[in-house]
């Protein structure tokens, strides 16, 4: 029985499974984490709207009714790829098939001190240390002497107007003005900024213009200021400077501006893109080994004279093409090149608005929320997921109240060693 390895499982490495679960073929699954993770909601997590478990689910109870399907929890190191093998920290398996899904890390552009400062959201750990970052700066600005400091303390920069950033500062904006202003009635009701900051011309890229007006038009409305054109140059633990020479004081930056191919796909031989993705064959295989097949956020593909973003849809697809492909390899039977299919791109703002276009339909406002809504909660997986999730969405529509405003971690007292980098954010890893 041929063994097909999947490593990582994303939305790419998992649809690969789901597609060759009861084939006949031995599947092995890798992962560092024993979950799914749902990264499209990590930034509710992070802004208090849902708890982390309802975008998480065990991968061992995706795939339990799953014929010849197995996991083993292990961080991917390296590939062998002259002898078949995955080298892992709990050491190297033997596989006739690789699919390597390993997604994807945060993008820099050599900016150092962003690396060292910044916040992102690549993972679970991501989302809850940027959640107590945002509350531990409330806490520090409602006993803060010093007007300055204070006002660093309640400036929250985003960097990235794609749609992690803007469904990131629209939610923080909703959490301040619902929730905590009430909270802090002793800090000043317009004491808090917001300032999302985009290097292109225009927030949203990948969207029709009128969207993208309408999305900058409903962040406006919501407190966020928005600096388009102006990519951040430098950052310090106080504050960030873009381009133009403008020093924004702030003690919380969020980096959304960009992301690269996981380290992983640096160890593999063959020509990278810009941001480390492998350029891979029209049918997704590594260019010099037709056993390997390389997809999600690792894998370099055009199509129509573009290449395909990184995103969760194209992964998905990849994900069952490849699952197709190895069947039909092992039948045989020839395949043609991968297809994607575009289903469109949609982005929340907040309260009751949202963009989004489909099938060459465009839609803003409350439908496009709506829509939102219906299909993030078909893609969660697992009943309990979906339930809860609905409900901290209805709690905190209907009542403008998100009660899951926890700091996880012990706050040092004010003058301690160390209490600068909880402040400040620092390095957390």
């Amino acid at each position: 029985m041929a063994r097909v390895v999947i490593a990582g499982m994303g939305f790419g490495g998992l649809r690969a499974a789901k597609g060759l679960a009861g084939s006949g073929l031995e599947v092995l699954l890798l992962d560092q984490y024993n979950y799914h993770l749902f990264h499209p909601l990590l930034y509710q997590v992070a802004t208090a709207s849902v708890e982390q478990e309802n975008i998480a689910y065990p991968i061992r109870a995706i795939f339990r009714s799953w014929r010849n399907v197995r996991f083993r929890l292990a961080r991917v190191e390296g590939v062998d790829l002259g002898t078949n093998r995955v080298l892992t920290d709990s050491g190297p398996i033997d596989y006739d098939y690789l699919v390597l899904s390993v997604g994807s890390a945060s993008e820099f552009y050599g900016l150092d001190a962003v690396r060292r400062i910044a916040h992102t959201l690549k993972d679970m750990d991501d989302a809850v240390d940027l959640r107590n970052q945002i509350l531990s700066c409330f806490e520090r600005a409602s006993i803060e002497p010093d007007p300055a400091k204070r006002a660093a303390l309640l400036t929250f920069v985003i960097v990235g107007g794609g749609p992690t950033g803007v469904e990131f500062s629209g939610a923080l904006a909703e959490l301040v003005r619902h929730a905590l202003r009430k909270d802090y009635p002793e800090l000043e009701r317009d004491s808090v900024r917001i300032v999302l900051v985009e290097a292109l011309p225009n927030l949203l890229p990948l969207f029709s213009n009128s969207l993208r007006e309408y999305a900058r038009h409903r962040l406006e409305r919501l407190g966020v200021k928005v600096r388009t054109g102006q990519p951040v140059v430098e950052a310090r633990p106080d504050g960030v400077v873009l381009r133009d020479g403008t020093e924004i004081a702030a003690y919380t930056l969020f980096w959304a501006a960009g992301v690269r191919a996981a380290p992983l796909t640096e160890t593999l031989p063959g020509a990278k893109d810009r941001v480390g993705r492998l350029i891979v064959r029209p049918d997704l295989r590594h260019p010099d080994y037709d056993n390997v097949f390389v997809i999600g956020d690792m894998a370099h593909v055009e199509q129509g004279g573009k290449v395909l973003p990184m995103l969760a849809p194209v992964a998905m697809q990849e994900g069952a093409y490849v699952a197709a492909a190895i069947l039909a390899q092992e039948s045989g039977r020839e395949m043609a090149p991968f297809r994607y299919r575009d289903k469109g791109q949609m982005a929340i703002i907040g309260r009751n608005a949202a963009v989004a276009h489909a099938f060459g339909i465009q839609m803003r406002g409350f439908l496009a929320w709506l829509a939102w809504l219906a299909l993030h909660l078909y893609y969660l997986i697992g009943f309990r997921n979906r339930l809860f999730a609905l409900l901290n969405w209805a709690y905190a529509y209907l009542l403008l109240d998100p009660k899951l405003r926890l700091i996880t971690r012990p706050l040092p007292k004010p003058g301690s060693e160390g209490n600068e980098e909880v402040v400040k954010g620092g390095e957390r890893r």
